[in-house]
């Protein structure tokens, strides 16, 4: 039988103030930390920000070489303008993937915490010590980079660490992963 293939997955946090990135490798069931870290964009032009994520993001790619990313997808929120515009950072962190030839997998917040935490109600403090505790860091990563190795984590478990998630997708009921 041959060894599992190495596979290194970019996680993507996407935010139009702040995006988290974060690199892992897996082979087999071992999850081994590469980098994380934050795009932070700024300012009242909006091409120019979704440009930073692109390009910082392209960096990040050229540079530890991912064979695939996986992204959070994009919530409702009260506000619809604030909806619109993490659509919009989300579609340029998924178009820097793309660009690479990267495949990409989506993930909703509620699929990243089941996974990593073991309920999809998990505050933000509970993801960052799973992802600490999981990639064997020495200190808890920052809020954004934690919830994009999160994803990371996620995609390398797969369905088979959710229960209720087949290849095809999944249910919900009540706001939760059936």
């Amino acid at each position: 039988m041959h060894p599992a293939a190495t596979r290194r997955i970019l996680g993507i946090d996407p935010g139009l103030r702040v995006t988290g990135f974060g690199v892992i490798e897996v082979s087999g069931t071992t999850l081994v930390y590469r980098t994380c870290g934050c795009i932070r964009s700024s300012g009242d032009d909006l091409p120019q920000r979704l440009a930073v994520i692109v390009r910082d993001l392209t960096d990040v790619i050229t540079e530890h070489r991912p064979t695939e990313a996986a992204i959070e997808k994009v919530f409702v929120n009260v506000n619809p303008q604030s909806t619109l515009l993490l659509g919009q950072a989300r579609g340029a962190a998924i178009c820097a993937a793309v660009l690479a030839a990267l495949p990409v997998a989506e993930y909703t917040a509620l699929q990243v915490k089941q996974a990593v935490v073991g309920h999809g109600k998990a505050a933000k403090e509970q993801v960052q010590d799973m992802v600490r505790r999981l990639l064997r860091l020495p200190g808890a990563p920052s809020p954004d980079a934690a919830d994009a190795l999160a994803c990371a984590i996620c995609h390398a478990h797969g369905p088979r660490s959710m229960p209720g998630v087949t290849a095809r997708g999944y249910r919900m009921r009540a706001g939760r992963l059936l």
